[in-house]
């Protein structure tokens, strides 16, 4: 029995190929499904098996690309109802790949459908050896039980129970194999570690460590992080079954000019993933940024309105494939183009253009003592919370889209995140709704701090 894993950086989400010597199944796989192809190729393996251990929220899965290129069978849990053609599975169904026996336990707590595969290699004993334990058992963490609105403590019970009676009676040496480690929204105290095994869960895992149901439910429904906005597209997306990537339109380039008309339009949003500086030097007006070299897909799918094409602001192609890719991980289908030449050409033709200036921390400090400007810092609620500047107001960078209509339009603002990225997507939706005195601080938080004006 082989197993091998996948991972994707920014949505920290592992996808597997378990094997056996001829055949293999891939569990939980994101929807580049060629990977898995020339992995399994590689290996001499043929894909026979694709098992989704519940309805994603982060991410459209891979199933039926991944089915429609090998012929594999989809197998899902029964209680998701899913749109599209597969093997339903309820608690203690067997999925069986040669020699190896996957077990179904129903594990209902992050998502009320969610299910564990169980392996047992019966070639070697029948103990079991490995778990697929999807979003209901992390290293250092369990599944989130808020995202149903009404339904929270309802099923953080339900993964109290599943996790006591089910998933901590396996044999301390069963390996864990989880679909997200550190850096998902899927939980909320992830570590860096990818696997692990039941007994160092059942030691670390601060979860698993609380006895007490009461105490349990407390735990996992209070001061969760905030969830992104497409984590319930993902969701219904993955249950009727997502367009196939090869009938997608993929991006190409146009020529500025002929773009310049629907810079006003709502058809269509300027994404602009470049560097936070680039776009602090020139942008197009009203155009979204979000850079590519953070957590680009995340951020993408919390704050973007669905269902309007997007026109990408790009260094070169291959920054605008990257960008497609990455997009259509969060359900965004419509990457119709981006700007052939990018922001020198648009510049040259005379196209309409904005800045954002970048200031240091003692340009800062010098504006906000003296009364000309309003520092926001846009963190999360958690980095707020660990430390923050006196003085200074915290809207999270996402909650502006709704939340500028605290601030005053004709007042001066520096925003400030951790160290500029984030600042610069709260900056964007700033401009979009007629705010025109806007700084970014430079280098963030951790320069404000070390220049001792925090």
């Amino acid at each position: 029995m082989i197993i091998q894993q996948f991972f994707i950086p920014g949505l920290a989400h592992s996808s597997y190929i378990l094997a056996g010597n001829r055949t293999c199944a891939v569990i939980d796989p994101e929807r580049d499904a060629g990977r898995y192809i020339t992995a399994a190729r590689e290996m001499g393996l043929r894909i026979t098996h694709i098992l989704e251990t519940h309805l994603h929220a982060d991410f459209i899965s891979g199933h039926l690309d991944l089915a429609d290129a090998t012929g594999a069978g989809i197998y899902a849990s029964r209680s998701a109802n899913c749109a599209f053609s597969h093997i339903p599975l309820s608690e203690d169904d067997e999925v069986l790949l040669e020699d190896i026996r996957l077990s179904v336990i129903e594990t209902a707590g992050h998502t009320p459908e969610h299910i564990c595969f169980v392996a047992t290699d019966t070639s070697r004993g029948h103990t079991p050896v490995a778990l697929f334990s999807g979003d209901t058992l992390f290293v250092g963490d369990v599944g989130r039980p808020d995202l149903f609105a009404g339904r929270a403590e309802e099923l953080a019970s339900s993964l109290y129970d599943n996790l006591h009676t089910k998933i901590m009676t396996l044999p301390d040496e069963c390996e864990v194999y989880p679909a997200h480690g550190m850096g998902s929204l899927c939980g909320r105290a992830m570590a860096a570690k990818r696997t692990s095994t039941i007994g160092y869960e059942k030691k670390y895992n601060y979860a698993l460590r609380i006895t007490n149901r009461g105490e349990f439910i407390r735990a996992l429904t209070s001061d969760m992080p905030a969830a992104p906005d497409h984590f319930t597209r993902c969701s219904e997306t993955n249950r009727a079954g997502p367009a196939l990537m090869r009938e997608l339109i993929q991006p190409v380039p146009i020529e500025p000019k002929s773009l310049a008309g629907r810079i006003q339009t709502d058809d269509a949003i300027f994404l602009d993933v470049r560097s936070y500086l680039a776009f602090s030097g020139m942008h197009i007006p009203g155009a979204w940024h979000i850079d590519l070299s953070g957590n680009f897909a995340t951020q993408a799918g919390w704050i973007l309105p669905p269902g309007k094409d997007l026109l990408l602001v790009v260094e070169d192609r291959r920054q605008a494939e990257e960008a497609a890719l990455q997009l259509h991980r969060v359900g965004f289908d419509r990457v119709t183009g981006y700007i052939e030449g990018g922001m020198l050409v648009w510049g040259t033709a005379a196209l309409p253009i904005s800045r954002v200036p970048v200031i240091s921390p003692e340009e800062a400090h010098a504006l906000i003592r003296s009364g000309q400007a309003v520092l926001i810092d846009v963190r999360s609620r958690e980095e707020w919370q660990d430390g923050h500047a006196e003085g200074s107001i915290h809207i999270p960078w996402h909650d502006l889209r709704t939340r500028h209509t605290e601030l005053d339009p004709a007042q001066q603002y520096i925003i400030m995140c951790r160290g500029g990225q984030r600042a610069s997507i709260a900056v964007s939706i700033l401009k979009r709704h007629g705010f025109g005195r806007i700084y970014n601080l430079g280098g963030g938080y951790t320069a404000y701090q070390r220049a001792g004006s925090g």
